[in-house]
């Protein structure tokens, strides 16, 4: 998981600063989602016949050089390449961390550990990210957008190492014709396990549900690019926007470690705690204050509870050997819908300001909040016992 990134909350200041608009650096977010979705179910599928060890290496190693290029070359066209790069990235890396840690704990028959080990692992990661949030006015303030490029660069060079480090006890299923030479028995598992997490998806109702319901989520997380420009709407320097932006990342981290302890809760608890998710990060938003922040951070807390508790799930009512192609479907529908809201804010800057916009983003939050009982998989529910239908 990509975490120690000083950059992260400067990132859309160094595009600004560097003459683009807001419209333009909605554009990029769009080349960035966009790019994402094209390859997430196919690097779901590679995850699945392949070792997912040694993707989540290629991911870290992807983004360091994706902040390379952004800091040498801060360019439009420069910007675009860095975010292809992330992009390829975030689709190796997602569903293939989540479908890694559950078929280790399998390995060893502890899976009802899952939605405790994700929510701790989500709370490190924001520790992590806090820490370089922390981090990133004094090194701005030392060496500018560059110095914060170099450590963020530095640091996921560092945590490709800790991935080649991990064991990997699952052994890569095989496909049927096993007897096929070399890149074609590859390729042949590779089909194999793409048709397996997709059919998957469409036969098991369970699974389609919770499915589209941590999409949704996953695209809600498009708050994150435009909190620095929200601060910077209301008045906060460059050097305190990393400050501000740090209550959210807290606020996630404590939603986080909370997933685990309420994991078994009604899914009628999670609906009232995303409607809520709406209406802090509305009345924060339009408050045009630097204050507005707290709210904002609360209720970003309350949904990334919510989806620990939804990714968890999901990985639950998953029974089928293509764990990391069936969450790869999630992050590719996550992914369209933050396409969605990215072009959404491309077109509103025009007449609207951040704050409008952000507020405006809690409207599709709200009505997820109606959702959440129906979609949401029950812990003890398994999808095994389900009859599928398409």
């Amino acid at each position: 998981m990509q975490d120690f990134i000083p950059l992260y909350p400067l990132y859309q200041l160094l595009f600004t600063d560097h003459g683009l608009s807001a419209a333009q650096v909605s554009l990029l977010f769009v080349i960035w989602s966009a790019t994402a979705f094209v390859l997430e179910v196919p690097s779901g599928a590679w995850a699945d016949s392949f070792s997912r060890r040694k993707l989540l290496v290629l991911g870290s190693l992807l983004s360091a050089l994706g902040y390379a290029t952004w800091i040498t070359l801060p360019t439009f066209a420069g910007f675009a390449t860095g975010f292809v790069l992330w992009g390829t990235s975030s689709a190796l890396i997602s569903g293939t961390y989540e479908a890694f840690v559950y078929d280790e704990l399998a390995a060893r028959g502890r899976t009802e550990r899952f939605a405790t080990l994700l929510g701790r692992a989500r709370s490190a990661s924001f520790v992590t990210n806090l820490a370089a949030t922390a981090l990133a006015t004094p090194l701005f303030n030392l060496g500018g957008y560059t110095l914060a490029g170099i450590v963020s660069v530095l640091a996921n060079v560092l945590q490709a190492a800790v991935a080649w480090s991990l064991p990997e006890a699952r052994a890569v299923e095989t496909a049927r014709e096993s007897d096929d030479p070399g890149a074609r028995a590859a390729f042949t598992n590779y089909l194999h396990m793409l048709r397996s997490g997709v059919s998957e998806v469409l036969t098991s109702r369970l699974v389609r549900r919770a499915v589209a319901l941590v999409a949704l989520l996953g695209g809600f997380l498009a708050f994150d690019e435009y909190f620095p420009l929200l601060a910077r709407e209301a008045g906060a320097t460059t050097s305190a926007v990393p400050l501000l932006i740090a209550g959210t990342v807290a606020a996630q981290a404590i939603g986080g470690a909370l997933a685990g302890p309420v994991y078994k809760l009604p899914a009628a608890t999670f609906a009232v705690a995303l409607g809520a998710t709406a209406v802090l990060i509305a009345s924060g938003s339009l408050s045009r204050s630097q204050w507005g922040f707290l709210p904002i951070a609360v209720g970003y807390g309350l949904m990334q509870l919510v989806i620990v508790v939804s990714e968890s799930r999901l990985q639950d009512a998953i029974t089928g050997p293509a764990r990391a192609t069936v969450t790869s479907v999630s992050g590719f529908f996550a992914e369209v819908f933050a396409v969605a809201v990215y072009a959404g804010f491309a077109l509103g800057s025009v007449w609207f300001s951040m704050a409008v916009l952000v507020a405006g983003l809690t409207i599709p939050v709200l009505l997820t909040a109606f959702v959440v009982p129906f979609a949401l998989p029950d812990p003890r529910s398994s999808a095994a016992a389900e009859v599928s239908e398409p």
